[in-house]
């Protein structure tokens, strides 16, 4: 199971489609310092059921799923970032 953090800084775009494109996020570090990413690569995941995710997170109809790929510590990591639409909020599973 991976780390999962409920409150993140996202930047994304909007397409002209009312779909959504991840570009950055930024996390609060334990020292209390930001530190930002950018993505590098994503994908979003569709999926219309409702299901628990192998992160642990439990996902409807109304969230939206994005693998993202992102350069950390000179290595390539593939961290979910989850958009729930009703409340306007970002998690991250790392």
């Amino acid at each position: 199971m991976s780390r999962i953090i409920d409150k993140v800084d996202v930047i994304c775009e909007y397409k002209a489609d009312g779909s959504l494109i991840p570009m950055r996020f930024r996390l609060l570090n334990d020292d209390g310092v930001y530190e930002a990413y950018t993505i590098k690569g994503y994908r979003q995941l569709f999926n219309k059921e409702t299901y628990t995710t192998p992160d642990g997170v439990y996902v409807c109809s109304k969230d939206k799923v994005f693998e993202c790929r992102v350069l950390i510590l000179d290595m390539y990591r593939t961290v979910r970032l989850y958009f729930n639409m009703d409340r306007n909020s970002w998690k991250i599973a790392i």
